[in-house]
């Protein structure tokens, strides 16, 4: 499954959108199981992450300033002038804004792993990825998008993110590498590596199966935001290769910058973007766009990955 991963999670996204358009009345229920599949997959790339070595990622200081300097620098910047496109719309504006000053802190770690990256130095970052942009987020949406909009970003969508898709995931995998001095405990961590590929597929094809149908209603309205969400993963891939490469970072890490710069945190953005004021009900609607172009972007980066940043030879 692994060395056919790209085309089973294109397959996973050609079907879960044609069941979300052949069936609309299934995108409730799984909608329900977007958020456990996604602490599944975590859970199952967390087992696969050395604890002994997190340690050592909490001290790499040169890879997380490289972190933040991409997704509280260099981010702001690109959203700021990809932004003015759509400045005329205020929906839009405020929709493309959110969803895309926010960094990923979920699935991103397992496409990082999928890719050969440096997941456990990631997943030692998440912390000030999630305490930064909480802070800073409302600064950045006045910033692009106006003042209104900040006064709604809250502290409980990053609070239950962190505990449902981290702290849960992470301590179970911990106990899990503890239990597997037993035999009950090798089998399940033994089964759960395994897994990563089918549970990608699954929450991918969960997610769009969820999501495709409202899209494709407002299609029309959202068009002019898919060539910004284009542009925007295609600028942060060269700005992570060329930030990478300026901070002398090996490989894995730099693979795994392109990656925080590519991924945004949706699905946890998607709460704040339900939850603004009058006058923008379809904004979320922007958020979920922008994650199902993202998902089909993370599934081609695996591919690409080794073309971008090849491992040097010894």
């Amino acid at each position: 499954m692994e060395r056919f991963q790209v085309p089973l999670f294109l397959g996973a996204l050609a079907g879960g959108a044609a069941l979300g358009l052949a069936a609309p009345g299934l995108a409730r229920p799984l909608a329900v199981l977007v958020d456990p599949a996604i602490a599944l997959l975590l859970y199952a790339t967390f087992l696969g992450v050395p604890f002994g070595e997190l340690r050592a990622a909490l001290t790499d200081t040169r890879f997380l300033v490289t972190v933040v300097l991409v997704n509280f620098v260099a981010v702001p910047l690109v959203v700021l002038g990809l932004s003015r496109a759509v400045v005329d719309d205020p929906v839009l504006l405020v929709g493309v804004a959110i969803v895309l000053l926010a960094p990923c802190v979920d699935y991103v770690i397992a496409f990082t792993g999928l890719a050969g990256g440096a997941r456990e130095r990631l997943l030692a970052a998440t912390p000030l990825l999630m305490v930064l942009q909480l802070v800073l987020l409302p600064l950045f949406l006045r910033a692009v998008a106006g003042p209104g909009v900040s006064a709604v970003v809250g502290v409980a969508p990053f609070a239950r993110a962190f505990v449902l898709f981290i702290a849960l995931p992470l301590v179970a995998a911990v106990v899990t590498q503890l239990a597997s001095r037993t035999r009950a405990g090798r089998r399940i961590e033994g089964a759960s590596a395994s897994a990563m590929v089918p549970l990608m597929v699954l929450v991918l094809g969960v997610v769009v199966a969820s999501q495709v149908h409202d899209v494709g209603r407002e299609l029309g309205w959202l068009v002019r935001v898919v060539p910004l969400f284009v542009a925007f993963a295609t600028v942060m891939v060269a700005v992570g290769v060329a930030v990478g490469r300026a901070a002398r970072l090996d490989t894995p890490a730099r693979r795994a910058v392109v990656f925080t710069g590519v991924t945004r945190n949706s699905l946890v953005i998607l709460p704040l973007a339900l939850a603004l004021p009058p006058g923008y009900e379809l904004a979320p609607l922007v958020v979920v766009t922008q994650t199902l172009v993202e998902l089909l972007v993370m599934v081609l980066l695996v591919r690409l990955m080794p073309l971008l940043l090849p491992v040097p030879d010894k």
